[in-house]
């Protein structure tokens, strides 16, 4: 189902960008309201366990198995130094504890702690994360915007020179995407 506002073409793209309805906006910046709204709601829940978007990842990468400050800044997409301040803080929350590596005294391996696993067992819930992206819609949209969201969110790979571009998908027609997610 494709969602227009047809009195948004005729307004002039000063209107359209200057307007009040996220019927008018173009995509990027709905993506980017959107996911404005989502993080500072889970921001939200999250800070029930003092976390936040940017830690709780940590924790489940934890889960996994110990790691490095390099390889957690690495896995979460952050400088090492932005890594460092997430991890002091929840050094002090008792979800991690860091130790010197065994075999290089320079680096600090982390650990989850008992108290981490637990919360991270929580908070890793998915049913408030999927509840507050998902009100409003139906079971066929929210798969819809779930093969949709993964192409988005998918790496950007730059074709040769010379090449057609291999990461851009087909363009299909609408009831072929329909098709693919119902």
């Amino acid at each position: 189902m494709v969602i227009e506002n047809p009195a948004a073409a005729e307004l002039p793209v000063h209107a359209r960008a200057t307007s009040t309805d996220p019927a008018d906006w173009p995509v990027g910046r709905l993506l980017s309201a959107a996911a404005r709204r989502v993080e500072r709601e889970w921001n939200a829940h999250l800070a029930t366990w003092e976390l936040n978007h940017a830690s709780m990842p940590v924790l489940l990468h934890l889960l996994q198995r110990p790691r490095s400050q390099r390889e957690l800044a690495g896995a979460s997409g952050v400088t090492e130094q932005t890594m460092s301040r997430i991890l002091a803080r929840m050094e002090r929350t008792g979800y991690l504890t860091r130790a010197p590596d065994e075999d290089d005294h320079r680096k600090s391996v982390i650990t989850i702690t008992d108290v981490g696993r637990s919360v991270a067992m929580l908070a890793a819930d998915p049913r408030p994360s999927e509840a507050m992206t998902t009100r409003g819609l139906t079971t066929g949209q929210v798969e819809q915007l779930k093969v949709l969201l993964a192409i988005v969110a998918a790496p950007y790979v730059a074709a040769p020179a010379g090449s057609s571009s291999a990461s851009e998908p087909d363009e299909a027609e609408p009831d072929e995407a329909d098709e693919a997610t119902g």
